[in-house]
Order: C-alpha cells, then structure tokens, then sequence
C-alpha cells in the first residue's frame, strides 16, 4: 500500500475513533497515539525518504492535512466533553431555588433595653426629655447637690465605688437632674425630664442586688406643682406598664432630696390585690420611690424655691422587669444566656 493510502486509512480509522470517544482521558490517549513521536502519523513520514522528489511535497501536504484534521477534530471533540462534564457538575449540584431557605436567627434588644424604651416612649407622649449624663460623677453632683452634705448619715444609704475624693462612679442618675437643673432656662417653659443609664453601689451580687444595675428617674420643675401632680403621673405610669385595671397607693418615707418623700405600690397583678407569693400577701408590690423636689435641691441648683415647686421619681427597670416577667433572680439579666434573652422578643 503507498503512502497516500496509508494516510486515507489512517486519517478514516482516527476519525471514527476519535468520534466515539467518550472520556477525556481517553481522547488524550488516543492524541498521543495517533500524533504522538511514536504514532501511525510519525511512521508514514518516515518512508517519505524513498519517494521521488516529485511524490515527496505532495505526500507532505497530505500528510499535513490529516495532521490537521485529526488536530481540529480532537480539539473539537475536547471542547465537547468538557462541555458536557460542566453540564453534568451543575446537574449534579444544583440548587432548588423554590424551596424554603434556613431560617436566620435576628437578635433582639435585651429585656432591660425594652423596659427602658418602654418607659420612655410613654413619658416622650406626655412632654418629658429623656437625658443622660456621665456614669463617672462628681461629688457634688451626686451628693451634695442631691441635699447630701459631706459626712450626711444619708450617704451610708448609698455604699460608693470612690476613684478619688471627688469622683465616684455615680450611685443614681440623680446628677444628670442636678446638671440639667443648673442649665434649664425656665423663662422657655417648665423643666420635664427622664434620666435613665447605669449606676454603681458597693453591693454583693445575689439573687435579688447586684453592684451595677439600671435607674430611670424622672423630673419636673415649674410653678404650682403639688402632689396631685405626681400621683397622676404615677397612677398613668403604672396602669401603661403593669396593667389598665392597676391602682397605686402611697406611703410616707425618707429621702433627702425630696419633703415629703413617699414609696409608692401598685396593686399585685398576679392577684388583683388578693394577696399571693409575689406581693407576700399583702396585695401591693412596691415600685418606685418619689416625693416633692427638697427646697435646698432647688436653691443649689440656683432655682427659686419660692416661686418654683417639682416633683421628682426613681424606680429601677431591673426590678420592673423581674416583676413584670417573673423572674427570680437579677443576675440572669447580665448572663447573657441566650436562652433565658429570646424568652423576651417582641412579637410582631
């Protein structure tokens, strides 16, 4: 058989194998095989040395033509089934977009957060302020202007984290009142304000004390405030947190900021006032103390107590929620444990 025929042959027989292939490791044998140093191809252009000078260029350019034909027919053949294995990954691992996603857990606000904002939204609707102040306080802010002079037995009341003599970490948010009181310009309207944030006391933490917790104090100066103001106010306060159908009671006490001081009681809501483990029979569950703004806490903060009376309130948002929610023990507030926190959501 002369060469030309042998290349016919061979360019026939690569092509229908080259076809059928299926695998690309395979096709890549078979380049070798057939282009390879060691290949049909190579050997038939090996006999080219006994052909005339005038067979020898046209049998080269046969000869390289079914180099190219079997070249373009296994590059075209590659691209193919590296096609169809792409086809098959994306098959093989693909996504139903239709069905239902894992759902995400979305934090939430703490529990104690939400009391506060609860808090304060409903004084915002009623014309307070809500300001804040530094937690590292000055003495005579949160003493001395609060009618609690230097050796005050009152002081031991508040057991204090002291840096200095004069600065402590603040044990009531009583000092932001005593700053704002300073600054408010009373000829603008009447002075309305809630103070709530952290406060500090030399306290042993157990299940219902703990050295850092939360205060929200409330305050208002103007002229011709009486204690019919502050008892609304409360019975307002108490029936939007605990309850519409809640009544609240006061009790005469001491307070060296305010004359006179009460605590005030809102009824159980657990029993409607017919005693029971929460209020300990009594009926009445203690919330808050208040009282009338003491003239020296007025007059040091350079307000005329002689034209201008106030009212004044502190409750604490930790006790608040314990109440409200049932809870036992105030440390589980600052654990940060996340199944007792998603027991709080809001709904909706």
């Amino acid at each position: 058989m002369d060469l030309k025929s042998k290349l016919a042959e061979l360019k026939q027989q690569a092509m229908k194998k080259i076809e059928e292939v299926n695998d690309l490791t395979a096709l890549n044998e078979l380049r070798v095989s057939y282009l390879g140093k060691k290949g049909p191809l190579t050997e038939v252009l090996r006999g080219m040395k006994d052909l005339s000078a005038e067979e020898r260029p046209k049998v080269g350019a046969l000869a390289n033509e079914v180099r190219d034909s079997i070249t373009a027919l296994i590059e075209a053949q590659k691209e193919r089934l590296e096609l169809e294995k792409i086809n098959q990954a994306l098959a093989d691992e693909a996504l139903d977009v239709t069905l239902p996603g894992n759902p995400v857990s979305i934090g939430e606000r703490h529990v104690l957060t939400q009391i506060i904002e609860e808090i304060e939204d409903l004084f915002i609707s009623m014309g307070y302020q809500i300001i804040e102040g530094p937690e590292v306080e000055q003495d005579q802010y949160n003493f001395e202007m609060m009618n609690l002079p230097k050796n005050h037995p009152a002081r031991d009341m508040q057991d204090t984290f002291y840096i200095t003599d004069e600065l402590l970490l603040r044990t009531h948010t009583s000092p932001v009142q005593a700053r704002t009181m300073e600054q408010h310009d009373f000829s603008k309207g009447p002075l309305k304000m809630l103070s709530p944030g952290r406060v500090y006391r030399r306290d042993s933490d157990d299940a219902t004390h703990s050295h850092q917790f939360h205060q929200v104090e409330g305050l208002v100066i103007d002229k011709h405030i009486t204690m019919a103001d502050l008892k609304g106010t409360l019975e307002v306060f108490a029936k939007k947190l605990f309850g519409e159908d809640r009544e609240i009671r006061l009790r005469p006490s001491y307070f060296p900021f305010t004359e006179p001081s009460v605590e005030v009681d809102v009824s159980c809501f657990k029993c409607n006032g017919q005693g029971c483990n929460v209020c300990k029979g009594t009926g009445w569950i203690e919330i808050l103390g208040s009282g009338v703004v003491h003239p020296n806490v007025l007059e040091m903060a350079g307000i005329d107590s002689t034209v201008y009376g106030g009212f004044a309130f502190g409750l604490g948002p930790d006790r608040v929620a314990m109440l409200k929610y049932g809870v036992d023990d105030i440390r589980h507030f600052y654990q940060n444990d996340v199944r007792f926190l998603n027991q709080f959501k809001v709904k909706g």
